[in-house]
Formats: structure tokens, C-alpha cells, sequence
């Protein structure tokens, strides 16, 4: 199995559909080194192939585990800041709310992830160029999750955060006054 295999495997999806996405992560996900071939089209950013691969990777990290981007976490939270086609975008928002969350977890029985230090700024620094850059509803509102979360282990990014969700983000649309109401309502 290669990165041509790989290749092959997104170009025979046509559309985002559950089924496809869940049958892409499938065959994956049968040869878990794929993933890292995922990965690297994922972040070829000029690629429209990109945004296929992200769907996919972001299948894998909801529907299965997290987990499986834990050996590739440096080059993930290296590369995001450069993804561009807002299609691919939104999953990679999504899956960074992933890492926050598992990262935050109290479960016992979930799987705490291991970010360090320099993952969780690169997260957070990416997350604010999202938020005040032209981005679709769904990327702010997993945006503001992901920083909300973070930011109970990192005071300042609250304050931050409150400030520009009051200020700019709360006005821009019915979609994100509901996530920002609800996000001000959490750090207050």
C-alpha cells in the first residue's frame, strides 16, 4: 500500500456522503500506515485532492478514534495554519476540537491525548487566525470550542477569546451569535 494507493482511494470518492467517507476511512483504516499518506495530501494545499483527504481524515477522528492522529501530531498541528480551501478547512477545525476535547477529557475511560505545549499554541494561534480571517460558520463555531477548552488551562486565551467573539464575531451572522452567546456564557 502506497500514497499512489492512497491517491486512488480519494479519487474514486465523488462526493462527501457519509457512505463514501465511512468507505474511504474503511479501506484506511485496514492499513493504518495510509494514514499518514492521508496526512500528507491532506496538507498538500494546493492540491484539490486536499480536500477529499481531509474528509477523510476527519471520518477516521469523529467515527473512530482521535487516536489515530496521535503519531502525526507535530506534522498536523505544523501544517494546519497553511490549509486554505475552506472545504478542507472545516474538517481540520473539527479535528482540532477533537484534540481539545480529548485533551480536556475527565473520563476515565477516553483517551487522553498528549499534546505539548507547542502543539497547544500552534492549535490556538491557528484557531485565532481562523476567527478573524473570512471563514465559513461551522469552522468559527469549532474554532471557539476548541479555544474555549484550551483556554481553561491557558488564562489568557479566555480574555482573548471573549474580546473578539463580543466585539466581531457575535455580529457576523445568526450561526455564530448562538455559538458565541453560548461560548460567553462558559468563560463567564
Amino acid at each position: 500500500m502506497s500514497l499512489e494507493f492512497t491517491i486512488s482511494v480519494l479519487k474514486n470518492m465523488n462526493t462527501p456522503t457519509k457512505v463514501n467517507r465511512n468507505h474511504a476511512a474503511n479501506i484506511v483504516l485496514n492499513t493504518p500506515e495510509l494514514i499518514e499518506y492521508l496526512l500528507k495530501i491532506t496538507m498538500n494545499i494546493d492540491d484539490k485532492l486536499s480536500i477529499k483527504a481531509a474528509w477523510v481524515l476527519e471520518w477516521i477522528c469523529t467515527n473512530h478514534s482521535i487516536d489515530y492522529l496521535h503519531p502525526y501530531l507535530d506534522f498536523f498541528v505544523k501544517n494546519i495554519s497553511k490549509v486554505h480551501f475552506d472545504s478542507a478547512v472545516r474538517p481540520c477545525a473539527k479535528i482540532c476540537e477533537h484534540l481539545a476535547v480529548a485533551y480536556t477529557s475527565k473520563k476515565e475511560n477516553e483517551t487522553k491525548i498528549v499534546l505539548t505545549q507547542e502543539h497547544i499554541d500552534l492549535i490556538i494561534e491557528t484557531g485565532f487566525d481562523w476567527l478573524i480571517t473570512d471563514q465559513k460558520i461551522a469552522v468559527r463555531a469549532y474554532t471557539m470550542n476548541t479555544l474555549y477548552l484550551f483556554g481553561l488551562h491557558k488564562d489568557w486565551v479566555h480574555a482573548e477569546l471573549k474580546h473578539l467573539v463580543s466585539t466581531k464575531i457575535i455580529h457576523e451572522s445568526k450561526g455564530c451569535e448562538a455559538r458565541g452567546k453560548k461560548i460567553l456564557g462558559l468563560i463567564n
